[in-house]
């Protein structure tokens, strides 16, 4: 019997890369797989193929995370179908390079309206169902560039770091009533983000990871996958890198 069988997941961002792996790595572990996407029409399909075909329950929803009744949509919908909410992946977001001194106010409320913005969204939009339930996990995608800044990142890098101060103050707020929110740093991971990159670039990266490889979602996911199960129970509030070391 799978670690998440007869519970359900929303994860946001779900067609593509961390998301993707998380939504297949849930389905795998008996989740009901309620997963959203913004474009990705066409791959939003091919993986409700790929969850059903691993004998889940899915469901697939269009969302732009920015948007807070869509996300309260998305809430209402999963419970109708599967009755009950226990697991919430914040996992969409965007990045874009920019020096500050070239950034518009649009450019930087895109990147944080739906990076740190989208987690309020959907956590507000989930929490008074768990909060009456008085169970339920949560997990918040951040990145090390919450950790560290990064140059031409600084709407990124204050979105991320904004996720992690969330997470830890909800984590305190909630615990009473049996809910648990922790936060998940990726580094590099080998998603459409990093393979756009030109290979100069990568090479560069690549001398600055100790384990000296990119990371893969899936690596990813089953961190998430632990975070949300009962096996990590006594974790909350808690910050889990996953860089090959970049960080350290």
């Amino acid at each position: 019997m799978g670690s998440l069988m007869g519970k359900t997941a929303i994860i946001t961002g779900g067609s593509r890369g961390i998301g993707r792996a998380c939504c297949l790595a849930f389905a795998g572990e008996g989740a009901n797989v309620v997963f959203t996407y913004h474009k990705s029409k066409d791959k939003a399909a091919q993986l409700s193929k790929e969850i059903e075909g691993l004998g889940a329950n899915c469901l697939s929803l269009k969302l732009d995370i920015r948007d807070y009744d869509g996300c309260r949509s998305v809430v209402d919908k999963a419970l109708e179908k599967f009755k009950k909410l226990d697991i919430v992946v914040n996992n969409a977001g965007v990045t874009a390079g920019k020096a500050l001194m070239m950034m518009t106010q649009d450019e930087w409320k895109d990147v944080v309206d739906t990076d740190l913005g989208g987690v309020f969204n959907m956590t507000r939009a989930a929490i008074t169902t768990l909060l009456k339930q008085k169970s339920g996990s949560i997990v918040n995608i951040s990145s090390v560039a919450g950790l560290s800044g990064l140059p031409r990142q600084t709407h990124y890098c204050a979105a991320k770091a904004g996720v992690i101060g969330f997470s830890k103050a909800l984590a305190k707020e909630v615990a009473a009533y049996g809910i648990r929110v922790n936060i998940v740093c990726p580094g590099y991971i080998d998603t459409d983000m990093v393979s756009g990159l030109k290979e100069d670039i990568k090479k560069q990266i690549l001398d600055f990871i100790p384990v000296k490889r990119f990371g893969q979602a899936s690596e990813v996911a089953q961190v998430c996958l632990f975070l949300a199960s009962d096996k990590a129970s006594y974790m909350t509030g808690e910050v889990v890198t996953i860089d090959g070391g970049l960080t350290t």
